[in-house]
């Protein structure tokens, strides 16, 4: 079942919901809404041509090891030098390193449909992305000048090198060393987890790894941050020796096997030469630049899988004839998608894409309006908005998605769990984007304990202002669906003001109490935050539909199912706020030695 791109629906969120009209107004975006269109069209055309036909070959394939060298499926390598011919790695890049300096609000639609056709492959330009900007951002003049261009036109990809056996997200525990060689730095250590660690698909690699120096302090102050390339670059920009890294193996995975997932040890021959970025001990600061772009991006992975799987599970619903109909008194069995139990599962399914896709697009444009927005105060205020919402992002879009792929699978029925159909890569491949890049329990931690506690809740209290006012907005609206979901949506605003004084509140007294839940209080954000963008479309929608606008269909489509995530989602609220308010104290109850008692024989007198 190949992939398609929804278009019309990406158009939708780009221009009514996110706004690309405002961020094409911001300077240097410009021009983004004459081609933003032309855009979609083409990468949607390189998604279905080029990326999907090889998706199933790089999850049978996948890659193999050989002496510390990589290779990766068949047609990956070919596909990469299209995909960099194309200009896609340099989308977001400002036009003096290559780039087309196009705003992040683009990045939401375009990685959607590269992770959607083919995750695999879209990890490996995905982290060009992210060590583009660090270096951008932190680098000499000089590191910009000599990395930046060649990460953009692809002759060079790059990794994000944090994961050591001992420090696995506990960053603290790091150990690899960096020793001071002159004007450069001998690193040694071992890094494990790392994404596209080594392949064949360009001719060089630019690891970015963190490592402590010589009396640096203890825990996350005393890391720093170095750019060590595979290969060692002369001083006329040409290719030199081969740097003392080397990938010891790659894993073997559940899913995303066209990804090589690579162990490196760096030194084991005297030292790889490296570079530092920016200032001693800062790396992990530096780090988060990588870390919070790639973490909207395994959000829009969730998404992209979730949005493959869907639409694997609506192709497959109209063609399947099981069982009658049981309002009916015909003995013909139905399509399977004529019976309501099918029916609700695919509603579902559509309702947590179309919050998803939202909330996510949102998030990017309001990234671009921190970056560029002429008003030091909108800037301060948007980039606070990005940030409570990166760990809401990642992790409730990438916990949905496993949800989704496992109904898609569900629909199917038994032959979803036969590899030959398609639909079990989707759920072997989703599960790890709840995991990397920091787990759900992670993001969760980050919600509670730094993205409220860093304003004491000054920016949630702020959005939680801003669902409101769309509350009241839509309250007096004639349109009945939009008016059962402003009801709906108020009552889940309500339980997640509540919670969030109450998280506070326990925060003061007792931590573990405040964050023994966050993980569902992280839930009641994101459901909340995609009824408030699923409401934002409903109003659009009426609207349209009361002006008899030509797409009426589509608008009518958008209203039926928002009023759905209003009665199957966002009730979910209730539950929600008795678990966090009710039920935090009872989650520590139960001593260590008390969770194996039902193992042990009784004692009998």
């Amino acid at each position: 079942m190949s992939y398609q791109a929804p278009l019309r629906d990406m158009q939708f969120v780009l221009h009514e919901l996110a706004g690309l009209e405002d961020v094409a107004k911001l300077p240097g975006y410009e021009d983004t809404a004459d081609v933003a269109d032309a855009i979609l069209d083409e990468a949607a055309t390189f998604a279905s041509e080029v990326l999907d036909p090889i998706n199933q070959i790089g999850d049978k394939e996948g890659c193999t090891w050989k002496d510390g060298n990589v290779t990766t499926p068949t047609g990956f390598k070919e596909a990469y030098a299209q995909f960099a011919k194309a200009g896609w790695i340099g989308l977001p890049v400002p036009p003096e390193y290559g780039g087309q300096g196009l705003p992040s609000l683009m990045l939401g639609p375009t990685l959607e449909m590269w992770n959607a056709s083919n995750i695999g492959f879209a990890n490996g330009p995905l982290l060009n992305q992210g060590a583009i900007e660090a270096i951008e951002l932190v680098g000499s003049d000089e590191q910009k000048k000599l990395y930046i261009p060649k990460l953009v036109d692809g002759s060079w990809t790059g990794t994000m090198c944090l994961t050591e056996p001992q420090a696995g997200s506990d960053l603290a525990q790091v150990r690899t060393k960096a020793v001071p060689d002159g004007d450069r730095y001998r690193i040694s250590g071992q890094k494990i987890f790392i994404t596209f660690g080594e392949h064949d698909m360009a001719e060089n690699i630019i690891h970015l790894v963190l490592a402590r120096l010589p009396g640096a302090p203890e825990g996350t102050k005393g890391i720093s941050l170095f750019i060590v390339p595979k290969v060692l670059i002369n001083a006329d920009g040409s290719l030199g020796e081969r740097n003392d890294v080397e990938c010891a193996g790659i894993e073997h995975k559940m899913g995303i096997n066209g990804n090589p997932t690579c162990t490196l040890n760096y030194g084991e021959k005297g030292g790889a030469i490296g570079y530092l970025v920016g200032q001693p001990n800062e790396g992990l600061k530096y780090m988060f630049i990588m870390m919070n772009a790639a973490r909207f991006s395994v959000g829009v992975q969730g998404l992209a899988l979730a949005d493959r799987a869907y639409q694997a599970a609506l192709q497959y619903a109209k063609e399947r004839v099981q069982f009658r109909d049981v309002a009916s008194r015909s003995p013909e069995p139905k399509r399977i998608i004529e019976h309501p139990d099918v029916r609700r599962m695919l509603m579902w399914m559509k309702s947590q894409n179309e919050a998803m896709r939202a909330l996510a697009y949102v998030t990017a444009a309001s990234l671009d309006f921190a970056h560029k927005h002429p008003d030091e105060k909108v800037r301060k205020e948007q980039k606070a908005f990005v940030d409570l919402m990166i760990p809401v992002v990642k992790a409730w879009c990438t916990e949905t998605a496993i949800d989704v792929c496992s109904n898609a699978v569900q629909v199917f029925g038994g032959i979803g769990y036969i590899e030959e159909t398609g639909i079990a890569q989707q759920f072997r491949d989703v599960r790890i984007t709840t995991i990397y890049e920091g787990t759900t329990g992670i993001q969760a931690l980050d919600l509670v304990g730094r993205k409220l506690a860093q304003d004491m809740g000054a920016t949630a209290t702020r959005v939680i202002g801003m669902m409101q006012k769309t509350v009241k907005e839509c309250e007096e609206s004639d349109n009945a669906d939009v008016k059962a979901l402003a009801e709906g949506l108020n009552k889940a605003i309500g339980a997640l003001a509540e919670t969030s004084q109450f998280i506070g509140m326990s925060a003061m007294g007792d931590l573990r109490k405040a964050v023994a839940c966050s993980v569902p209080y992280l839930k009641l954000w994101g459901i909340t935050a995609g009824g408030w963008q699923m409401l934002r479309a409903a109003q659009i929608s009426a609207g349209k539909v009361a002006a008899n606008d030509p797409e009426a269909e589509f608008y009518k489509a958008k209203l039926a199912t928002a009023k759905f995530y209003a009665t199957h989602v966002l009730t979910q609220s209730a539950y929600l706020k008795r678990q966090i308010t009710e039920g935090s104290g009872d989650v520590m109850t139960l001593s260590e030695a008390q969770f194996d008692l039902d193992r042990k024989a009784a004692v009998v007198a």
